[in-house]
């Protein structure tokens, strides 16, 4: 594992205590030099990560630090730098007094990112219910996110998902509504404007010179011309002849049930497509452990893991670490290349 020090750090948010973070974050810190994980502190509380550490019988050396001084401590110990508000460990019992602590962490890494303490912010994951029960009235992570970047900037946000793994890039155009909802939610707009977002990330922060973009349908067949449905021709198709107009390299709308295959991959650096399970399926059955959520949009770099808080099995210590040390990874590469652009 080269030396990073003199790289700026990673951020990453401990996500919800009563989850698996704790301990992916941990087995991310343990396996750094066999997965050459980048430098990073998680912004918790140490002495849960000790407490978890040992329930989970691993031996961690693990040091509360400040973003600053962090780099330096990653190579003997984890780097924790404290929170104000406490947080209780009870492993698979998610707990609404965490609540304030999770957002705190959210908030210091985007605070860290804009001051250049950070080069991006990595999130383990939280679950939503204890955050509502709580008060928090976003609909995740990803609205949260968006909404304390255009506080910083005083800017409009527009987030866009993306899982990226080693052989697909998938972004949903419409992601956390009923499938009941899609048709009528989904329109040109909204197509064209995840599709610029993505092309402007995949040049800038993924080092793409012309991405090429494979639009999917929304009915089986792509609708079959109009016999299965009227969204591909009146819909979709029309933001796609917009975005070749643009310049952008887009073609479709193309059948999803032919798009996934290894030929296909071969012809697009990304898949839009028009609903969550659409893209995710793929994505995470393709590579689940390597998959990693990317926000797009963003005014800074945003990466995750794949997976939830896996609530089951924490505290069990059987949970992998894979996607959390790939989302590491791809943030700090992120961050270079966009380092290289400016």
């Amino acid at each position: 594992m080269r030396d990073r020090s003199d790289d700026s750090i990673l951020a990453l948010s401990g996500g919800d205590p009563s989850g698996i973070g704790p301990e992916i974050a941990i087995a991310a810190w343990r396996d750094r030099a066999a997965a050459n994980t980048p430098a990073f502190y998680i912004l918790s509380d140490p002495d849960l990560l000790a407490a978890r550490a040992r329930q989970i019988g691993v031996e961690v050396a693990i040091e509360a630090t400040t973003p600053g001084e962090a780099a330096k401590v990653f190579s003997r110990a984890l780097p924790v730098v404290p929170l104000a508000e406490g947080l209780k460990d009870t492993p698979g019992q998610p707990d609404p007094a965490n609540a304030a602590g999770i957002i705190e962490a959210i908030n210091r890494s985007v605070d860290d990112v804009f001051a250049g303490r950070a080069a991006a912010v990595v999130t383990c994951p939280i679950a939503k219910k204890p955050l509502y029960d709580a008060g928090f009235r976003f609909p995740g992570h990803t609205e949260y996110l968006a909404h304390l970047a255009t506080l910083k900037t005083g800017n409009p946000v527009t987030p866009v998902m993306m899982l990226a793994g080693p052989e697909l890039r998938a972004v949903p155009v419409t992601i956390h509504i009923p499938l009941s909802e899609v048709p009528g939610t989904l329109t040109r707009v909204m197509i064209e404007e995840t599709a610029r977002i993505t092309a402007h990330d995949l040049q800038r922060r993924f080092g793409i010179g012309k991405p090429r973009l494979a639009v999917s349908g929304l009915n089986p067949h792509a609708g079959e011309g109009g016999a299965m449905g009227s969204e591909d021709e009146a819909v979709i198709l029309p933001a796609i002849e917009t975005l070749r107009r643009e310049g952008i390299d887009a073609y479709g709308p193309l059948p999803a049930d032919t798009m996934f295959h290894a030929r296909a991959r071969a012809g697009y650096d990304a898949a839009i497509c028009m609903y969550h399970d659409q893209a995710l399926i793929p994505a995470k059955a393709l590579a689940f452990d390597e998959t990693v959520n990317v926000t797009l949009g963003l005014p800074f770099i945003r990466t995750s893991p794949d997976h939830g808080t896996a609530f089951g099995i924490a505290g069990r210590g059987v949970a992998r670490p894979d996607s959390l040390i790939a989302a590491l990874r791809l943030a700090r590469q992120l961050a270079d290349n966009e380092a290289r652009i400016r």
